[in-house]
């Protein structure tokens, strides 16, 4: 049974979105190499020991900072909150939740001021923020787009052994779920939670954790994704695909995943859809249900399920991975042929599945 986090009587920072991620990476010249020279993002302010990029429509100072280090992992998934009050709420919600708290008036990374990190209840570290140095917003130079520009940070994805008691928790948080998968027997595989109005934030996907899955770009359209694809084979660096392109059926995205020089995994991302609407309906998908992740059906490889960045804690070393114990989400999906199925025997042929009463997407309401 799931042992569900407390609610806290304090209320939750008002969050208006995910903003930044800090990746720590062994070699930063060669990070340097994959993230500003083959994926375009646009270096804000860099040394001998730290990069910070961001995207073109992004005016904060940056969506991404690579820190060298000798550990490859995540040092903090940031968050912007509405307003400096919230950072004042964030301190209280945590330390009621009995977590470890630090806050800084001056920042833990340039171009963010008064902030605040946690050690949160799942074991990642969550920073807040308010105050930002605003920069140049380059929407507008098309002088200096690339055919696959990445143009806003989209979203985490975040690995964690009780799905439940992480979407209870995030719903605690103010976090809102859009989609999930989930089996006959009620078990929640993954779940894919907003604040701003788009599809996800954050996903909280089944699997040994805390580990962080991936960090998502998003481009305007499908071409750039092909795009990136076509420069990476030029530069003959396509072993850089990890898994796509393709369109998932969870959020009806066009999709591409990456790995980086050190593993840690990167979605480029576009065509999801609005969200905003107090009764935006909760779409739920069999895990059965192959086109659940990849429309057209496509295999997933199986590094996409077990493999992740490490998280650390807010001394810098990484926090101990626990083993997810119920069932997995690639036990159901990878065997011989890498499929298990698109439509419920039962379902109707003369239809779509998700355009017959009774089923919403595979799943029997």
């Amino acid at each position: 049974m799931t042992d569900f986090i407390p609610t806290p009587t304090a209320p939750a920072p008002d969050i208006l979105r995910c903003a930044y991620m800090e990746v720590v990476v062994t070699d930063l010249a060669a990070s340097r190499a994959f993230y500003v020279d083959v994926l375009g993002l646009i270096v804000t302010e860099e040394d001998e020991s730290a990069i910070h990029l961001r995207t073109f429509e992004e005016f904060i100072h940056h969506n991404l900072v690579l820190r060298q280090g000798a550990i490859a992992a995540v040092a903090a998934l940031s968050y912007r909150v509405r307003a400096r009050e919230d950072l004042d709420r964030a301190v209280t919600f945590y330390e009621e939740l009995g977590c470890r708290v630090e806050r800084r008036a001056e920042g833990f990374t340039k171009g963010i001021g008064d902030s605040v990190r946690v050690e949160d209840p799942l074991g990642f570290p969550y920073e807040f923020f308010h105050d930002v140095q605003h920069v140049e917003r380059l929407a507008w130079r098309y002088d200096l787009y690339t055919p696959g520009a990445l143009v806003r940070l989209d979203h985490f994805n975040q690995m964690t052994p009780d799905v439940r008691r992480a979407v209870s928790y995030m719903e605690d948080l103010g976090f809102r779920v859009t989609e999930d998968i989930q089996d006959a027997e009620g078990t929640v595989y993954a779940a894919w939670m907003r604040r701003k109005p788009t599809v996800h934030d954050t996903a909280m996907t089944g699997g040994d954790g805390p580990r962080l899955h991936h960090i998502a770009f998003a481009t305007h359209e499908k071409h750039n994704i092909i795009a990136i694809c076509d420069k990476l084979g030029a530069l003959r660096r396509s072993d850089a695909i990890e898994r796509g392109p393709g369109r998932h059926g969870v959020s009806n995205a066009f999709y591409l995943y990456l790995r980086d020089p050190d593993g840690h995994r990167v979605e480029i991302y576009t065509q999801d859809y609005y969200t905003g609407d107090p009764d935006n309906p909760v779409v739920t998908w069999d895990v059965h249900d192959n086109q659940r992740r990849d429309w057209w059906g496509n295999p997933v490889v199986p590094s996409w399920y077990t493999e992740a960045s490490l998280v650390l804690d807010l001394d810098g070393s990484p926090q101990p991975v626990a083993a997810r114990t119920d069932a997995s989400e690639m036990a159901v999906t990878i065997g011989a042929d890498g499929f298990s199925y698109t439509r419920p025997d039962d379902a109707s042929d003369e239809l779509p599945s998700w355009k017959q009463g009774e089923y919403k997407l595979g799943h029997r309401l």
